[in-house]
Protein backbone atom coordinates (compact mmCIF):
# COMPACT_ATOMS: atom_id res chain seq x y z
CA UNK A 1 0.00 0.00 0.00
CA UNK A 2 0.86 3.52 -0.85
CA UNK A 3 2.36 5.88 1.97
CA UNK A 4 -0.55 8.66 0.98
CA UNK A 5 -3.22 5.84 1.02
CA UNK A 6 -1.79 4.03 4.45
CA UNK A 7 -2.26 7.92 5.66
CA UNK A 8 -5.74 8.83 4.83
CA UNK A 9 -6.48 5.28 6.15
CA UNK A 10 -5.21 6.11 9.34
CA UNK A 11 -6.81 9.27 9.43
CA UNK A 12 -10.45 7.89 9.01
CA UNK A 13 -12.78 7.72 12.35
CA UNK A 14 -13.67 4.54 13.78
CA UNK A 15 -17.47 4.12 12.73
CA UNK A 16 -19.87 2.01 14.74
CA UNK A 17 -22.09 0.40 12.95
CA UNK A 18 -25.42 2.90 13.52
CA UNK A 19 -23.24 5.06 11.38
CA UNK A 20 -22.12 2.86 8.74
CA UNK A 21 -26.32 2.56 8.22
CA UNK A 22 -26.46 6.21 8.80
CA UNK A 23 -24.70 6.56 5.26
CA UNK A 24 -21.01 7.44 7.39
CA UNK A 25 -18.22 6.77 4.89
CA UNK A 26 -16.85 3.17 4.65
CA UNK A 27 -14.34 2.41 2.06
CA UNK A 28 -14.50 -0.64 -0.46
CA UNK A 29 -13.90 -3.84 1.11
CA UNK A 30 -13.46 -2.24 4.53
CA UNK A 31 -15.27 -2.96 7.94
CA UNK A 32 -14.98 -0.59 10.39
CA UNK A 33 -15.66 -1.01 14.23
CA UNK A 34 -15.59 1.07 17.35
CA UNK A 35 -13.69 -2.27 18.53
CA UNK A 36 -12.39 -5.69 17.42
CA UNK A 37 -14.92 -8.50 18.83
CA UNK A 38 -13.53 -11.26 20.31
CA UNK A 39 -15.29 -14.43 18.99
CA UNK A 40 -15.12 -18.41 19.58
CA UNK A 41 -15.91 -20.90 17.19
CA UNK A 42 -16.17 -24.90 17.62
CA UNK A 43 -15.95 -26.70 14.92
CA UNK A 44 -15.23 -30.71 13.76
CA UNK A 45 -16.39 -33.74 15.39
CA UNK A 46 -15.30 -35.17 19.31
CA UNK A 47 -14.01 -38.77 19.69
CA UNK A 48 -14.43 -40.93 22.50
CA UNK A 49 -11.44 -44.12 22.51
CA UNK A 50 -12.78 -47.63 22.59
CA UNK A 51 -9.38 -48.65 23.27
CA UNK A 52 -6.03 -47.51 21.91
CA UNK A 53 -6.41 -47.95 18.16
CA UNK A 54 -10.19 -47.47 18.04
CA UNK A 55 -12.74 -44.65 18.70
CA UNK A 56 -16.64 -43.59 18.73
CA UNK A 57 -17.45 -40.15 16.59
CA UNK A 58 -19.67 -39.03 14.14
CA UNK A 59 -19.83 -37.90 10.85
CA UNK A 60 -19.05 -34.12 10.87
CA UNK A 61 -16.52 -32.61 8.67
CA UNK A 62 -16.21 -29.23 10.68
CA UNK A 63 -17.21 -27.11 7.19
CA UNK A 64 -19.45 -25.09 8.70
CA UNK A 65 -18.03 -23.94 11.57
CA UNK A 66 -14.38 -23.48 9.61
CA UNK A 67 -16.28 -21.43 7.16
CA UNK A 68 -17.96 -19.30 9.95
CA UNK A 69 -14.81 -18.48 11.70
CA UNK A 70 -13.41 -17.58 8.36
CA UNK A 71 -16.32 -15.34 7.81
CA UNK A 72 -16.02 -13.34 11.00
CA UNK A 73 -11.48 -13.41 10.48
CA UNK A 74 -12.24 -11.54 7.39
CA UNK A 75 -14.47 -9.51 8.76
CA UNK A 76 -11.89 -7.99 11.52
CA UNK A 77 -13.39 -9.50 14.28
CA UNK A 78 -10.82 -11.29 16.60
CA UNK A 79 -11.69 -15.15 16.30
CA UNK A 80 -10.51 -18.08 18.34
CA UNK A 81 -11.28 -20.84 16.39
CA UNK A 82 -11.40 -24.77 18.68
CA UNK A 83 -11.38 -27.61 15.61
CA UNK A 84 -11.19 -31.04 16.18
CA UNK A 85 -7.97 -33.19 15.17
CA UNK A 86 -10.63 -35.23 12.93
CA UNK A 87 -12.12 -32.50 11.05
CA UNK A 88 -11.48 -33.28 7.03
CA UNK A 89 -11.74 -29.71 6.31
CA UNK A 90 -8.78 -27.26 5.45
CA UNK A 91 -7.95 -25.08 8.20
CA UNK A 92 -9.34 -21.85 7.69
CA UNK A 93 -7.18 -18.72 6.10
CA UNK A 94 -7.01 -15.58 8.29
CA UNK A 95 -8.22 -16.58 11.76
CA UNK A 96 -5.85 -15.26 14.18
CA UNK A 97 -5.99 -18.77 16.84
CA UNK A 98 -7.10 -22.25 16.52
CA UNK A 99 -6.97 -25.16 19.28
CA UNK A 100 -6.91 -28.42 18.13
CA UNK A 101 -9.44 -30.65 20.23
CA UNK A 102 -10.05 -34.56 20.66
CA UNK A 103 -12.63 -36.04 23.25
CA UNK A 104 -15.37 -34.23 24.65
CA UNK A 105 -13.64 -33.19 28.05
CA UNK A 106 -10.52 -32.21 25.74
CA UNK A 107 -13.01 -29.63 24.53
CA UNK A 108 -14.42 -28.84 27.45
CA UNK A 109 -10.88 -28.08 29.03
CA UNK A 110 -9.89 -26.30 25.82
CA UNK A 111 -12.56 -23.86 26.79
CA UNK A 112 -12.36 -23.42 30.09
CA UNK A 113 -9.13 -22.20 29.37
CA UNK A 114 -9.81 -19.33 27.01
CA UNK A 115 -13.11 -18.21 29.27
CA UNK A 116 -13.14 -14.99 29.68
CA UNK A 117 -15.99 -12.17 30.05
CA UNK A 118 -14.78 -9.97 27.17
CA UNK A 119 -15.80 -12.68 24.35
CA UNK A 120 -18.66 -11.16 22.66
CA UNK A 121 -19.99 -14.03 20.87
CA UNK A 122 -19.58 -17.96 21.06
CA UNK A 123 -20.50 -20.43 17.88
CA UNK A 124 -21.25 -23.70 19.44
CA UNK A 125 -20.54 -25.44 16.01
CA UNK A 126 -19.13 -28.45 17.51
CA UNK A 127 -20.36 -32.06 16.92
CA UNK A 128 -20.20 -33.27 20.38
CA UNK A 129 -20.35 -37.13 21.12
CA UNK A 130 -23.16 -37.46 23.22
CA UNK A 131 -22.02 -41.01 24.50
CA UNK A 132 -18.43 -42.46 25.46
CA UNK A 133 -17.84 -45.47 26.05
CA UNK A 134 -17.75 -46.40 29.58
CA UNK A 135 -16.71 -50.52 29.42
CA UNK A 136 -16.40 -53.59 27.35
CA UNK A 137 -17.28 -56.63 27.91
CA UNK A 138 -17.51 -60.09 26.20
CA UNK A 139 -20.15 -63.61 27.09
CA UNK A 140 -18.39 -66.09 28.39
CA UNK A 141 -18.85 -69.90 27.80
CA UNK A 142 -21.03 -69.71 30.43
CA UNK A 143 -22.95 -67.02 28.89
CA UNK A 144 -22.08 -64.41 31.83
CA UNK A 145 -20.78 -60.96 31.29
CA UNK A 146 -16.84 -60.50 31.28
CA UNK A 147 -15.03 -57.38 31.36
CA UNK A 148 -12.31 -56.63 28.43
CA UNK A 149 -9.33 -54.51 28.85
CA UNK A 150 -6.32 -54.15 26.41
CA UNK A 151 -4.53 -51.96 24.20
CA UNK A 152 -6.35 -53.02 21.03
CA UNK A 153 -8.95 -55.50 21.85
CA UNK A 154 -8.73 -58.64 20.07
CA UNK A 155 -10.44 -59.16 16.72
CA UNK A 156 -10.96 -63.18 17.56
CA UNK A 157 -13.20 -62.10 20.22
CA UNK A 158 -16.61 -63.45 18.74
CA UNK A 159 -18.76 -60.33 20.18
CA UNK A 160 -18.40 -57.16 22.40
CA UNK A 161 -21.08 -55.77 24.16
CA UNK A 162 -19.96 -51.84 24.95
CA UNK A 163 -21.71 -49.57 27.57
CA UNK A 164 -22.25 -46.03 26.77
CA UNK A 165 -22.48 -43.38 29.23
CA UNK A 166 -23.29 -39.61 28.37
CA UNK A 167 -20.72 -37.21 27.74
CA UNK A 168 -21.16 -33.80 29.71
CA UNK A 169 -23.19 -31.25 28.00
CA UNK A 170 -20.67 -28.89 27.28
CA UNK A 171 -23.24 -26.02 26.17
CA UNK A 172 -24.49 -26.22 29.80
CA UNK A 173 -21.01 -24.73 30.76
CA UNK A 174 -20.87 -21.96 28.12
CA UNK A 175 -22.47 -19.29 29.65
CA UNK A 176 -20.40 -19.52 32.96
CA UNK A 177 -17.21 -19.32 30.64
CA UNK A 178 -18.41 -16.29 28.56
CA UNK A 179 -21.09 -14.19 30.96
CA UNK A 180 -21.31 -11.62 28.65
CA UNK A 181 -20.85 -13.30 25.15
CA UNK A 182 -24.22 -13.67 22.64
CA UNK A 183 -24.13 -17.40 22.53
CA UNK A 184 -25.05 -19.24 19.34
CA UNK A 185 -25.98 -23.58 19.84
CA UNK A 186 -26.43 -25.70 16.93
CA UNK A 187 -29.06 -28.40 16.64
CA UNK A 188 -28.89 -30.95 14.01
CA UNK A 189 -31.93 -33.16 13.90
CA UNK A 190 -32.54 -36.30 11.94
CA UNK A 191 -36.00 -37.39 12.74
CA UNK A 192 -39.28 -35.92 13.02
CA UNK A 193 -41.02 -32.72 10.97
CA UNK A 194 -39.30 -29.60 10.58
CA UNK A 195 -41.39 -27.98 13.00
CA UNK A 196 -39.95 -30.67 15.45
CA UNK A 197 -36.80 -29.69 14.87
CA UNK A 198 -37.13 -25.77 15.36
CA UNK A 199 -38.69 -27.23 18.68
CA UNK A 200 -35.79 -28.81 19.83
CA UNK A 201 -33.89 -25.94 19.18
CA UNK A 202 -36.06 -23.59 21.46
CA UNK A 203 -35.54 -26.28 23.90
CA UNK A 204 -31.90 -26.21 23.71
CA UNK A 205 -31.95 -22.00 24.31
CA UNK A 206 -34.60 -22.54 27.45
CA UNK A 207 -32.57 -25.27 28.53
CA UNK A 208 -28.88 -23.74 28.55
CA UNK A 209 -29.64 -19.96 28.42
CA UNK A 210 -28.02 -19.65 25.52
CA UNK A 211 -29.07 -16.49 22.58
CA UNK A 212 -29.95 -18.47 19.79
CA UNK A 213 -29.73 -22.16 17.94
CA UNK A 214 -28.91 -22.99 14.28
CA UNK A 215 -30.85 -26.19 13.44
CA UNK A 216 -30.36 -27.91 10.65
CA UNK A 217 -30.23 -31.77 9.49
CA UNK A 218 -32.61 -34.54 7.62
CA UNK A 219 -35.53 -33.52 9.98
CA UNK A 220 -35.27 -29.79 9.35
CA UNK A 221 -34.83 -30.11 5.52
CA UNK A 222 -32.65 -28.07 3.42
CA UNK A 223 -31.22 -24.89 4.81
CA UNK A 224 -30.57 -23.52 7.93
CA UNK A 225 -32.69 -22.38 10.52
CA UNK A 226 -31.67 -19.75 12.81
CA UNK A 227 -34.04 -19.80 16.42
CA UNK A 228 -33.38 -16.78 18.22
CA UNK A 229 -34.58 -16.29 22.06
CA UNK A 230 -37.35 -14.54 21.28
CA UNK A 231 -38.51 -13.38 18.02
CA UNK A 232 -39.44 -14.99 14.67
CA UNK A 233 -37.20 -17.89 13.10
CA UNK A 234 -35.21 -17.08 9.85
CA UNK A 235 -34.49 -19.52 7.18
CA UNK A 236 -31.21 -19.34 4.91
CA UNK A 237 -30.90 -21.57 1.95
CA UNK A 238 -27.05 -21.41 2.04
CA UNK A 239 -23.95 -21.07 4.40
CA UNK A 240 -23.03 -17.66 3.34
CA UNK A 241 -26.82 -16.00 3.79
CA UNK A 242 -26.15 -18.23 7.96
CA UNK A 243 -22.71 -16.33 8.43
CA UNK A 244 -24.34 -12.92 7.36
CA UNK A 245 -26.72 -13.22 9.54
CA UNK A 246 -25.17 -14.35 12.55
CA UNK A 247 -22.42 -11.53 12.33
CA UNK A 248 -24.97 -8.95 11.95
CA UNK A 249 -25.92 -10.74 15.45
CA UNK A 250 -22.74 -9.07 16.94
CA UNK A 251 -21.70 -6.17 15.06
CA UNK A 252 -24.45 -3.92 15.62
Amino acid sequence: MRAKQLSFLLALPRLSCPQLLAGKLALPGQFLHDDIMKCVVTAGPTFEPIDRVRRLTNFSTGKLGCGLAQYLAQRGHDVHLLLGETATCPVPAGVQHITRFSTTNDLGDALANIADPLVKAVFHVAAVSDFAPAAVWTRSARGDLEPVAAGKISSQIPSLWIELRPTPKIIARMRDWFPNATIVGWKFEVDGTRDDAVSRGRDQIAAYHTSACVVNGPAYGAGYALVPYSGDVLHFDDPLQLYEALARRISC
